[in-house]
């Protein structure tokens, strides 16, 4: 990347010249932009809602992409349907008023040097009358087709329009930057804005990235950066400007993934340096009770994994672990082996899940797990009745329970732990971040493990939980049958049914799957009314069960309870089943309307089957014509069972910022930077960031970067406090 620099010394069209730009008339980085010309109060409220509070908030607003205006084409040459610029010259101009109407058309008559006729119609435009005299130069940006009053003209429907004059322009003529309109501000307006705005910038603009690094990769200071890539010149690449490959956005790509990884590394070593609990982990009794719980003989990935955890444990900083596994791979004992560990030093193991049928699953797995060792497992649900409720919260306060699983109730409040140790969390990325501190802060900076049976592809994994020490169960345990998916439309359902009524005769049990429990106006088959008429009038001698969201606790659990003793051999559900569900009879799932369904979402319920050893099926019912991502989510499926190859394909559609299906984070707001598109950024960050917090030649490097910035600037990367 060495040599980008010197491109970079283009003058910025309109701005006045570096001698210039610190006078008095010229706007402040600091000032409210609100003060800009063209903004005033009611702009400004729009653009604070963008977080766009001072000038230098607009600066670093980037356009999203660009069009290359530099051209000049001829009339005699446009093609109707495509988008042109043109340097046309003025003949007429006249509005034309609607009868018994207030608003009118401006119609203007423009030609170009080859002396062909163009018209422009601009809609709502009576106040331009009298605006083009005959004979002004102009350039117009816009859309040509046909007239549908007149087949044989050509016209523009609402050109851009940019009067030639002295000075360079900054709509046509040029490579025009595209910035997303926010309400009432459109584009235009925000490309005046900026460009009045760059004026701000002082030769001196600082840096905030070290020189020695911007040295080793070649990148132009910050202020070159953003004059580029607000107004590149000319001659830049039209390809490289959008796909986010020019010098500029190199530069602020990197420089946004530094500090973001900055901040995960202070936060780790923070952690690091704090006074944790130091296990004790070799004893022979330990060993022995971590052994005894466990009802199958692990693989040799669930070894590994528990001895990273273990040594963690071991160490007197408090443990920060994230622990992947795809759908089934054993997560869960592992994670009940640590707990072993926490419980027989004394401490108290709390388990906090999502959702009350996975807190359930787990209380009970945790349960019949701990049963031959005898701790005490709590359950602490939002549905717990009072008398219950106070009697769980008496033991944990006391220290009795050992070990409390629960949903976001754990972090109520009321709840006081005696001798918190031991912190896990389950599906991480449906807490938020400060819901995760909640539950840490109820013990004496606690061990933390982090599980999550969504794959999450190493990119990924590295801004969400950078801080975080990552281990991966990647072996599923032996006797487990692939899972068999297959598609079929609408009118196969006969043959879907017969397929699940010969697998209740051979006596397993079925999931029927809908996206919503009532009917609604979406023409979408409802969970109730699908019940019904599945219990009624297609499988009217077995047992069909019903299970949804809206239902009471006890009442989920109860239709569960029965479900798990065989007693309900169909079950029709909606989404409740996605995680925590474990009958390993279960061998079939049909899901309808699967087109609506994520892909994380559909491999989490299928997952649902395929726990014993009896092969499974997973039957997705969609439209016949479906056709796009829709198609392509649907065909993945079929095609893998592979958690990360589906969590791959699931990023590529949604993005990151849809990824796990919430924002809470609020870890993907970044303005330039994509972690998928720009992995290498992201790696060469994290190294650069990482190496100054850990550096130990230059001890103060970190607190002279850190001396640099403003308040903004830190709390924006979360900068706020160094260890």
């Amino acid at each position: 990347m060495l040599g980008h620099t010197a491109r970079f010394r283009h003058r910025l069209p309109g701005v006045a010249r570096e001698s210039d730009i610190n006078d008095a008339s010229m706007p402040k980085l600091s000032d409210e932009v609100k003060y800009l010309k063209g903004v005033g109060p009611a702009r400004a409220e729009v653009l604070a809602k963008r977080g766009i509070i001072s000038v230098e908030d607009l600066i670093g607003y980037l356009p999203f992409r660009y069009e290359d205006r530099s051209h000049f084409s001829q009339i005699a040459d446009v093609v109707p349907g495509n988008v042109y610029t043109l340097r046309v010259e003025v003949l007429e101009g006249q509005a034309i008023r609607y009868s018994r109407s207030s608003r009118s058309v401006y119609m203007l008559i423009v030609q170009d040097e080859s002396l062909r006729r163009l018209h422009c119609r601009f809609f709502h435009g009576g106040f331009m009358e009298g605006r083009y005299k005959k004979g002004q130069q102009l350039v117009l940006h816009g859309k040509v087709d046909f007239d549908p009053n007149r087949p044989a003209r050509l016209e523009m429907i609402n050109p851009q329009v940019e009067t030639l004059g002295p000075g360079d322009s900054t709509e046509v003529g040029r490579i025009v930057p595209i910035y997303e309109a926010m309400g009432a501000i459109s584009s235009r307006m925000l490309r005046r804005i900026v460009h009045q705005a760059l004026g701000a910038l002082p030769p001196d603009f600082p840096d905030r990235i070290p020189a020695d690094i911007l040295k080793r990769h070649g990148y132009p200071n910050r202020r070159e950066a953003l004059m580029y890539v607000h107004f590149p010149p000319q001659e830049e690449n039209i390809e490289k400007l959008n796909s986010f490959r020019s010098p500029a956005h190199m530069r602020l790509i990197f420089e946004e993934l530094f500090f973001y990884e900055l901040s995960l590394a202070m936060r780790k070593r923070n952690m690091q340096q704090t006074a944790g609990i130091a296990f004790r982990v070799r004893e022979p009794a330990i060993r022995e009770a971590v052994k005894r719980i466990l009802p199958f003989k692990p693989t040799g990935a669930q070894k590994r994994v528990l001895a990273e955890i273990a040594a963690d444990l071991e160490k007197p900083a408090p443990m920060n672990r994230l622990l992947e596994g795809d759908v089934g791979s054993g997560k869960t004992i592992v994670a009940l082996e640590a707990a072993t560990i926490a419980i027989e030093n004394g401490y108290q193991v709390s388990l906090m899940a999502p959702t009350e049928i996975l807190a359930v699953q787990h209380f009970l797995s945790g349960r019949r797990i701990f049963q031959k060792a005898g701790y005490r497992v709590e359950l602490l649900v939002s549905g717990l009745k009072a008398a219950p409720k106070r009697e769980v919260l008496a033991n944990i306060r006391s220290g009795k329970a050992q070990l409390v699983v629960g949903t976001h109730a754990v972090i109520e409040e009321g709840v006081v732990f005696k001798r918190l140790g031991l912190v896990i969390v389950d599906e991480q990325h449906r807490f938020g971040v400060l819901q995760r501190k909640q539950l840490i802060d109820k013990g004496r900076m606690p061990d933390v493990l982090v599980m999550t049976a969504t794959p999450i592809p190493r990119t990924l994994a590295l801004t969400l939980f950078g801080d975080l020490d990552t281990s991966v169960i990647d072996e599923m345990p032996p006797g487990r049958t692939p899972i068999e998916t297959r598609m079929v439309t609408d009118s196969g359902l006969p043959g879907v049914w017969d397929t699940v009524r010969r697998e209740v005769e051979n006596g397993r049990q079925t999931y029927v799957v809908y996206p919503v429990i009532e009917e609604s106006k979406i023409e979408l088959k409802a969970a109730i009314t699908e019940y019904e008429r599945l219990s009624k009038e297609v499988f009217p001698k077995l047992k069909v069960g019903l299970l949804h969201g809206r239902m009471k606790s006890d009442e989920k659990e109860s239709v569960m309870e029965k479900f798990r003793a065989g007693d309900i051999q169909i079950l029709v559900s909606t989404t409740v089943i996605e995680v925590g569900v474990d009958v390993p009879n279960a061998t079939v799932m049909v899901i309808e309307h699967a087109e609506r369904f994520g892909l994380a979402q559909l491999h989490q319920l299928r997952g649902r089957i395929g726990r014993g050893s009896e092969k499974s099926l997973c039957i997705l019912v969609a439209p016949k014509n479906l056709v796009g991502e829709g198609r392509e989510r649907l065909e993945t499926m079929v095609r893998t069972c592979n958690g990360f190859e589906i969590a791959e394909v699931d990023l590529k559609l949604r993005g990151p910022g849809e990824f796990f299906g919430t924002r809470q984070h609020g870890v993907m707001g970044f303005s330039v930077a994509n972690p998928l598109r720009d992995k290498e950024f992201l790696e060469l960050a994290r190294r650069d960031a990482f190496e100054l917090v850990e550096d130990k030649v230059n001890p103060g490097a970190l607190e002279k970067l850190l001396s640099k910035l403003d308040v903004t600037w830190r709390r924006r990367y979360q900068l706020a406090h160094v260890g």
